[in-house]
């Protein structure tokens, strides 16, 4: 058989199976396609050394953004900017800077302690036509993970978590921070109501400009540090991961600067709880319960909120209302 006789029948036979690859996505019912999918896959399982995990973009009932796909794609980002060869810019929510991630169907590889993975991004549309209020959900989005069997044991009780929390670390460093005030509980529910209003946070204030003696603006700073890199500490001892401040004075005086020194210092946002919104403690605990982790949360005029005015009995060194906490 001569090479062009070899190249004509190998030209038939792909142009074959395409015909029928074709045909079976056509008019194959969508049903038997999934069966037929899953028990290819199973067979491939079979005699693959390689194990996979599948992350998806939505999640749940309710179809929410997954937070381990979000952390996923914040730590891949680094790695697919350096090695793939198809990228994709996204403006990420509560990103300030663009977020370069791999492409669709595109695989990168990393490296943890020696194991080699690979991680792929991979979007499927639906083969049946249907009408959707939200077609944006139609579509599936998830990252696949591929290793070695040999490797399950790390890859699911070390890599994974080191993923998601160094993930978590990027999102917070690329975030842009939020200043945010809690709204009347008559306006919590409904369509898109929330608890909480924001507004970009973009204060100047910071420790180098705070008009503040050097030995104790120091020492704040180091409490400060102790605190954000303590929460195994007050983990280990039972505690929650807290710290509370009261600043006192009257106006003018530099409490809110010095709140808005620390949110950036600590690359914090800031929750403004307005007290006199609250109705009972029921609404109190649902407005905390709804605030992010690592953030800084402002009581003002704290003194005022409690009633403490009312016991002052003609004493005139008694606290004014001027107090913040937090």
């Amino acid at each position: 058989m001569s090479m062009t006789e070899m190249w004509t029948q190998l030209g038939s036979a792909i142009a074959g199976l395409m015909f029928v690859w074709a045909m079976y996505e056509r008019y194959f019912p969508y049903q038997l396609q999934e069966y037929v999918e899953r028990y290819c896959q199973k067979l491939v399982a079979l005699v693959s050394p390689y194990f996979q995990i599948v992350f998806d973009e939505y999640t749940g009932e309710d179809l929410k953004r997954s937070e381990v796909y979000a952390a996923i794609q914040s730590y891949l980002s680094a790695n697919s900017s350096m090695r793939a060869k198809r990228l994709k810019a996204d403006v990420v929510k509560d990103s300030h800077s663009v977020l370069l991630t791999m492409d669709d169907h595109e695989e990168i590889t990393d490296d943890f302690n020696g194991i080699k993975v690979w991680w792929t991004s991979i979007k499927n549309k639906p083969n049946k036509q249907s009408f959707s209020f939200y077609p944006e959900l139609d579509e599936r989005r998830y990252f696949k993970l591929a290793v070695h069997r040999r490797y399950r044991e790390i890859i699911v009780k070390s890599y994974i978590d080191h993923v998601i929390k160094e993930g978590k670390a990027v999102a917070v460093k690329n975030r842009q921070r939020k200043l945010y005030t809690n709204n009347p509980s008559d306006n919590w529910y409904g369509w898109k109501a929330t608890k909480w209003s924001h507004v970009v946070f973009e204060h100047p204030a910071s420790f180098d400009t705070l008009a503040m003696a050097t030995k104790e603006k120091e020492e704040i700073m180091k409490d400060l540090v102790k605190f954000s890199k303590g929460k195994s500490y007050y983990a280990k001892i039972g505690k929650a991961w807290k710290r509370g401040y009261l600043l006192y004075g009257p106006p003018g005086t530099g409490k809110s600067t010095m709140i808005a020194a620390m949110a950036n210092f600590l690359n914090y946002d800031v929750y403004d709880l307005e007290l006199t919104t609250v109705k009972d403690n029921s609404e109190l605990r649902k407005l905390l319960i709804d605030t992010t982790s690592k953030s800084i949360i402002v009581i003002e005029d704290i003194d005022c909120s409690l009633d403490l005015t009312a016991k002052n009995d003609g004493d005139e060194n008694f606290l004014k209302p001027y107090g913040k906490c937090f």
